[in-house]
């Protein structure tokens, strides 16, 4: 740095370089203020806007609706309803015409009769569409469509007629009674189970393809129904009216999202693609309109409505939703999203003038100020930016400085002086936070000594069972130092860096050839030409060896030096020991994680290797995705801690097992409890059989011919024998049990036989409780062959129940009993082994590894562990477990152990329930399961396109298991 000698000025005037900095505040916050409060005002026009357009848009509807609840109400009493022949109706029309002239939306009036004749009027616009729609003739005014019922067969027809009535053309329409029944539409049935007048849903007419709804009152002698549909396409040109600004999107709604109203007619309504040409309402998802594409997914909307903002097409929007509420209809919403950048533009208007404003006024102020203050400001403000540039750790630039006051330049010289000081301790530092792995540690911590020590080499030694152990061994340009360094021992103060370790601190000597090759350094001092050497101790907190370094130079190391070095050990030594520390406890905890997989695995000899293959194929998939360059996870990457977080959640996700009892897990057959009670069962049979075999003896005794009770025998014992292997066979779960096995069952179940012991004798405490809800039976007693008894009732505790408002958000239908093993009851389960409490506590252990896994203090890279972990029974469509979640409510990668836990339990071989699954077969079964919209469709493709479920298959599956898989077949989507 170089220095020039100035008469020192005044500082004082350094003050004035603060009037700028004070006209920029300020002009800055009046900007916010007036920007807030203009903001705040638009935000509550818009609010004000909206409630207006709502009641504006009800007002219409009832408008709208109002005629025709007057027409159907009046025609309810009108004769028409008692007419049977065409004629007859038609005689009525001049009524049915007079009641459309009433409201220009009404488009027609019409009765369906309860026997299925149907009278339809229709008025016509006598535009060119309608014309070749109903092929109607020249001058036609209305449309009298009909469907008569006879003894000579059904009819229709329609007929054309002009304003006066008169009959223009009638055509017979013979298809048109197989094609409409009055009975079967929706207007009708609700009618006929309404006490008053109904109005539907808005749909699309069937007929003319436009919007509207109808309304439909059972006539008052019962005999059938008077619907009358108006249009709603004037509420198209309302809402167009009433945008708030050029971008709003105005949409009227019912509760599902179908599109009643929208601005833009066009897009009302869509045709499927069907023989009949149907044409339907669209949704808020096929409108093509971003923002309310995105609010779809927040459907179905509250009765309340509400407000909510929405980023969409890269613009903010304040979407509002109004509930609409007609009298005996369904509540409509109208939905009005206005995009932030218009709805504040004058907000964003008045903050750009603030600043513009602010500017001019700084414009003018910065030449007086500067030329007052550069003198001494220039100066000070190199410094100042010196001093961030050092706030930033930025040490690229030298300092220079010249001021007029010799306090600056002081200051200057020392601020040179710390920058290189702090420099080579952030270099260490920087070094420690930038390795996360030990190993790599070591050289960049000794290449960062040796660069801040002007070494020309060094060697990093470990303390470990009083030895110095070589850890790393580099040249100043960082290349492996020549030669071998060799173990020292700790006791031998002859070695420099044993010397040092020995007295704490830091040692420099001159050191010839024997020193070196001692050390196994002579390579090493021959490429460097190093004569000189510094050791330092490492030691820890508690001054306990860590370890120590030896700094090759060529030339000799003063006082000043050393204590340089000195210092920087000690930051070299609490960061070895930091790392180490770290180092240890991930160790312990990754030993942690694979004890408790490893317990449970080994609890049942059925599920052994599920806790570990799943995480593989979790990585597996994962891997996948972070490598795809195309689909939805083309931009999913996962960096080393959430790698981390993967392989503990994969690992843990099943550690709530710890709390299911085994006989659960393991349960093979229906009556298996701690043991399987089928041969308690069999030894009933045994006693039945011997009772008959008894009865046929004494019945040889009491005369009878030995060959008849032979016989009787033979055919009790027959019937028992087949009575036990159905039993035994239902109790192996291995088939659907239909309704005529249930019958059978209780019907065996009927069966009687004679105890003569006592049931209460060696039972258990908890035994004898739950045997005192019945009073002892006098002995001997006949009891049915297969029973229920309330002693095979277990209830469930307080502990064992899930509180509502738990705050995991856990919704499972929770079995009223803990257990229930009546023997009967398990034997009627349709399907499986295992009964709905035994179902309940399975799947629980989803809910305990929640518990679990959210109650370990996770540093922040992990917290995400119990969320991956506890979803992996969870389903796309929200109806999984234990909190119902949906797709769009998981993260990727518990999608992603879903898919991996699904598979690995279609293709073990372990389960005592059930074989492996070939790879095949298992992939059909999770097809079906992506169509019904259990895992995540996206995911699944990528697991198959990516050769996932293949590579796994070579890996863990048995050879026999690895068939051919149709993946061009299997990422075909079906519709469910």
């Amino acid at each position: 740095m170089t220095r020039q000698s100035l008469h020192p000025f005044p500082l004082r005037v350094h003050i004035s370089s603060l009037f700028v900095l004070l006209v920029l505040a300020v002009g800055l916050l009046i900007g916010w203020l007036g920007y807030s409060f203009s903001r705040d005002q638009l935000e509550t026009q818009a609010v004000a806007l909206t409630e207006r357009i709502a009641r504006e848009t009800l007002i219409e509807l009832r408008l709208a609706t109002a005629p025709a609840e007057a027409a159907a109400s009046l025609l309810r009493h009108a004769p028409l309803a008692q007419t049977v022949s065409h004629d007859e109706r038609m005689r009525a029309l001049p009524v049915l015409v007079e009641a459309l002239a009433g409201s220009g939306l009404l488009s027609s009036i019409y009765m369906g009769f309860a026997d299925g004749d149907f009278f339809f009027v229709r008025r016509l616009q006598g535009t060119a569409d309608e014309a070749a729609l109903f092929d109607a003739p020249p001058g036609s005014r209305y449309l009298v469509q009909s469907i008569d019922h006879d003894a000579g067969g059904s009819r229709g027809r329609f007929v054309h007629l002009d304003a006066g009535l008169v009959v223009l053309r009638s055509d017979e329409r013979p298809d048109y009674p197989a094609a409409y029944d009055p009975r079967e539409r929706a207007w009708f049935r609700a009618a006929l189970g309404a006490t008053g007048r109904v109005i539907t849903s808005p749909y699309v007419f069937f007929s003319n393809r436009q919007v509207g709804t109808t309304i439909a009152v059972q006539a008052a002698s019962g005999g059938g129904v008077i619907g009358a549909d108006i249009l709603l396409a004037s509420l198209d040109a309302s809402l167009a009216r009433q945008k708030v600004t050029p971008g709003t999107e105005l949409v009227l709604i019912d509760a599902e999202g179908g599109v009643v109203a929208y601005d833009r007619m066009g897009r009302l309504v869509r045709s499927v693609d069907d023989p009949l040409q149907v044409v339907k309402l669209n949704r808020l998802m096929e409108l093509g309109v971003p923002v309310l594409q995105q609010l779809a997914g927040y459907l179905p909307v509250a009765d309340a409505g509400g407000s909510l903002v929405l980023q969409a097409a890269d613009r903010q929007w304040r979407v509002s939703i109004e509930p609409l509420t007609l009298s005996g209809a369904n509540p409509l919403f109208l939905v009005v999203a206005i995009p932030e950048d218009e709805l504040f533009a004058d907000a964003l208007r008045l903050r750009d003038q603030a600043v513009w404003m602010t500017l001019m006024v700084i414009l003018v102020a910065v030449p007086i100020t500067w030329s007052m203050a550069r003198g001494i400001a220039r100066p000070l403000q190199t410094l100042a930016t010196e001093a961030e540039a050092i706030r930033r750790f930025d040490f690229s630039s030298p300092l220079q400085v010249n001021s007029m006051v010799s306090e600056v330049n002081a200051l200057a010289v020392t601020m040179d002086g710390m920058k290189r000081s702090i420099r080579r301790f952030l270099d260490i530092s920087l070094a420690v936070a930038g390795e996360r792995r030990f190993e790599d540690l070591l050289p960049r911590l000794l290449g960062e000594t040796i660069s801040a020590a002007d070494a020309t080499g060094g060697v990093l030694y470990l303390y470990e069972d009083e030895q110095l152990v070589p850890a790393a061994a580099l040249s100043a340009d960082g290349q492996a130092l020549p030669g071998t360094p060799r173990s020292l021992s700790a006791d031998d103060e002859h070695d420099l860096p044993a010397r040092a370790l020995h007295e704490g601190r830091p040692l420099a000597q001159s050191c010839d050839a024997a020193t070196f090759a001692r050390l196994g350094l002579s390579e090493a001092v021959g490429a460097n030409e190093a004569r000189h050497a510094i050791a330092v101790p490492l030691l820890n907190r508690q001054a306990q060896p860590v370890g120590a370094m030896l700094l090759l130079r060529r030339e000799p190391s003063d006082a000043a030096r050393l204590s340089f070095i000195a210092a920087l050990s000690g930051s070299t030594a609490v960061s070895l020991e930091n790392k180490s520390l770290i180092q240890a406890q991930k160790v312990l905890f990754e030993a942690f994680i694979q004890l408790i997989a490893a317990a449970i695995d080994a609890k049942s000899p059925y599920t052994g290797g599920h806790c570990a293959r799943v995480p593989e194929l979790t990585k597996m998939l994962a891997r996948a995705a972070c490598d795809t360059q195309d689909g939805p996870y083309r931009d999913f990457r996962l960096d080393d801690d959430a790698w981390e977080a993967v392989h503990v959640a994969s690992w843990l996700h099943d550690c709530g097992k710890v709390t299911t009892p085994e006989y659960v897990v393991d349960k093979a057959t229906k009556l298996e409890t701690l043991y399987n009670r089928i041969h308690e069962v069999r030894m009933r049979f045994e006693v039945l059989k011997r009772d008959a075999e008894i009865a046929c003896l004494e019945a040889e005794a009491a005369g009878t011919p030995r060959v008849q009770a032979r016989a009787r025998l033979a055919q009790a014992w027959a019937e028992l024998d087949a009575d036990f292997a159905f039993v035994a066979r239902c109790n192996e779960g291995g088939e659907f049990m239909a309704q005529l096995d249930l019958e059978r069952l209780r019907a065996i179940a009927a069966r009687t036989w004679l105890r003569t012991l006592d049931d209460r004798l060696g039972l258990s405490r908890d035994e004898l409780e739950r045997m005192d809800t019945r009073a002892p039976a006098v002995l001997p007693v006949r009891e049915p062959l297969l029973a229920d008894r309330p002693e095979h009732c277990i209830p469930r505790g307080e502990n064992d129940r899930i509180r509502p408002d738990h705050p995991l958000g856990f919704r499972m239908e929770v079995p009223t009993l803990l257990y229930n093993r009546g023997e009967l009851y398990n034997l009627s389960v349709a399907r499986g082994t295992l009964s709905a409490e035994e179902r309940y506590k399975i799947n629980e252990h989803i809910v305990q590894t929640l518990v679990m896994l959210s109650a370990l203090p996770f540093p922040r890279h992990l917290r995400e562990v119990p969320e991956i972990a506890g979803g992996h029974h969870e389903k796309m469509d929200g109806t999984g477990y234990p909190r119902r979640l949906t797709q769009a409510q998981m993260s990727p990668l518990a999608r992603m152990m879903a898919i991996a836990d699904i598979f690995e339990a279609l293709t073990a071989v372990d389960r005592p329930y059930k074989p492996g699954k070939t790879l095949s077969e298992a992939i059909a079964i999770m097809v079906r399961m992506r169509d019904e919209g259990h895992v995540d469709p996206d995911l699944f493709a990528l697991f198959l396109n990516s050769g996932v479920y293949l590579r796994y298959a070579q890996r863990f599956m048995r050879p026999e298991q690895i068939d051919q898989v149709d993946v061009a077949a299997c990422l075909q989507t079906r519709t469910v």
